[in-house]
């Protein structure tokens, strides 16, 4: 292991350019409620899906908060639909902020994208067009956002298939001035930076390294379907190696950044999800030995 490696700091510390640091986490699912409690792993945080836990009482909530006793959480969100011409749903955000107030999370994140219209939910990520006005309407409503919260939020890039005819701009550039304007972080999903980068035909190095690095707090890494013409975010595959390949080639160039590992479909037993997170923190300290060889 490398001198940076083995500076690493601590989770719940701060890493170099004061961006919080809180080691690796998994997606706490239902499927594994009882095997957390019982092994108590080694993970240093879980990331729950917010909208599960908006309920009062019940047997999630039971889980949730003895699992909160024992691990520090984060709130990530399906249904902000931050980029919808629908007024922001009220209901929805004070919801939200109470179980924020109960969870006391590290940090809360949703998606760069709109999921629905005329106050109908189509429970599916759908981009937004990358044009100046998109840009002036999300960051306004991540203002919104954020002053009613009381706090920053993170805003994950989502994977896409289509092109929007009146784009003027790239998606890294629309992220990018997104997160200026609004004073939002970035929660990076390396894997659709690839998905996305292989149905359009960008560079994905190229984009990650276009976005402000003090910007991206938090980064996901899941599985996709290949299907040799195109490629699908599915989230119920292992990680694939050109992922881990960039994922390596991100934290040589960024340093240390809070990784999580997301599985919603074909969840394996807990123990698969454990040695692939481990696998996460070899490629993450032989990426900091490699950023502290090349600094020196």
């Amino acid at each position: 292991m490398g001198a940076e490696a083995k500076r690493r700091p601590a989770p719940g510390a701060v890493a170099p350019g004061a961006r919080p640091w809180h080691g690796y986490g998994l997606g706490l699912r239902t499927e594994h409620f009882e095997a957390v409690l019982e092994q108590r792993p080694a993970v240093d945080w879980f990331e729950i899906i917010s909208e599960n836990f908006m309920v009062a009482g019940g047997k999630p909530r039971h889980y949730l908060e003895s699992i909160r006793n024992l691990y520090p959480l984060a709130m990530h969100g399906v249904s902000l639909s931050i980029g919808s011409t629908d007024p922001l749903d009220r209901d929805y955000l004070r919801s939200l902020k109470k179980l924020a107030s109960e969870v006391d999370p590290i940090w809360i994140s949703d998606h760069l994208c709109w999921t629905g219209f005329g106050g109908i939910n189509s429970h599916d990520l759908l981009p937004l067009p990358y044009t100046g006005q998109a840009i002036l309407h999300v960051a306004s409503r991540i203002g919104e956002v954020q002053e009613f919260l009381g706090r920053e939020i993170l805003i994950e890039n989502v994977s896409s298939y289509v092109n929007f005819a009146d784009a003027e701009m790239d998606e890294a550039t629309f992220l990018a001035e997104i997160a200026r304007r609004s004073g939002c972080r970035i929660l990076l999903d390396v894997n659709n930076v690839y998905v996305s980068s292989r149905n359009h035909g960008f560079d994905a190095d190229a984009y990650i390294a276009s976005l402000d690095a003090e910007k991206i707090w938090q980064i996901h890494l899941a599985g996709h379907s290949d299907y040799g013409d195109y490629v699908i975010d599915t989230h119920d595959h292992p990680i694939r190696d050109e992922v881990w390949d960039l994922y390596a080639r991100m934290l040589q160039r960024l340093g240390a950044v809070t990784t999580m590992i997301e599985r919603d479909d074909n969840i394996p037993p807990l123990q698969e999800l454990l040695a692939e997170l481990e696998h996460a923190r070899q490629v993450g300290d032989d990426a900091l030995a490699r950023r502290c060889t090349a600094v020196a």
